[in-house]
């Protein structure tokens, strides 16, 4: 059955969009348990940071065999995954810097929706949310935006399409308050189409795992200086 991986292939993949959706009910767990009714910002962030922990330990458990066989083949040749790593993330870094700038000069938004949600979490929690944001979150997001594609896709040019078409997506359709709003599909996919093209190259989540965490810690630790500065 040659197509037996590819459905093994897609039922995970719904399985994995189905937890990542879902993830968020599991903070009613440490709501109930120590009877929280106040919803600080500072909660806010330890109720996430405490899902999205459980949720990377069921995708660990889902994909155990192919993060074992692909940490391998990272750290083997680990200088050549990281300059592969980096060149795409520059290329996404730019990409996303231009659409950025293109749409705080041409419409009416002047900040995505998201990136606001995240700076507001910064200032409540800043070193809990370095965790969240800069290790955690890429993992989680690495394995539900690339490695389930990965798997099911394998031309990979359509791959890396459609991996940073739904990545920039859903960073952006669950906050968007206008239509000018869902401009930045395009800044966050460039940046996602990136990192899929980075784990083509060296067929290991964890050059783009890498340079999503790298990209996301230096981001959230130069909010924490401003915010320490003012």
């Amino acid at each position: 059955m040659k197509y037996k991986p590819y459905l093994i292939a897609g039922l995970k993949l719904l399985l994995v969009i189905t937890l990542f959706f879902s993830s968020s009910y599991l903070q009613w767990i440490p709501i109930k348990l120590f009877h929280i009714t106040k919803m600080t910002g500072t909660t806010a962030t330890l109720l996430t940071l405490f899902s999205d922990v459980i949720l990377m330990l069921l995708l660990i458990l889902i994909y155990f065999k192919d993060l074992k066989k692909e940490w391998n083949l990272f750290r083997t040749r680990l200088m050549p995954n990281l300059d592969k790593g980096f060149k795409y993330w520059f290329l996404g870094l730019g990409m996303m810097f231009v659409t950025n700038l293109l749409i705080i000069l041409f419409s009416p938004v002047k900040q995505a929706n998201n990136e606001a949600a995240v700076q507001t979490l910064i200032q409540a929690a800043p070193w809990f949310m370095l965790i969240t944001a800069g290790i955690i979150a890429p993992f989680i997001e690495e394995i539900t935006f690339r490695k389930t594609f990965h798997d099911l896709i394998p031309n990979k040019w359509i791959f890396a399409i459609v991996s940073g078409l739904v990545f920039g997506a859903l960073h952006v359709i669950s906050s968007a308050t206008s239509p000018f709003d869902y401009l930045y599909i395009i800044s966050y996919g460039a940046l996602g189409f990136f990192f899929a093209r980075s784990y083509s190259e060296t067929d290991s989540v964890f050059t783009s795992m890498s340079m999503h965490m790298f990209h996301n810690t230096i981001l959230t630790l130069f909010s924490i200086v401003q915010l320490y500065l003012k």
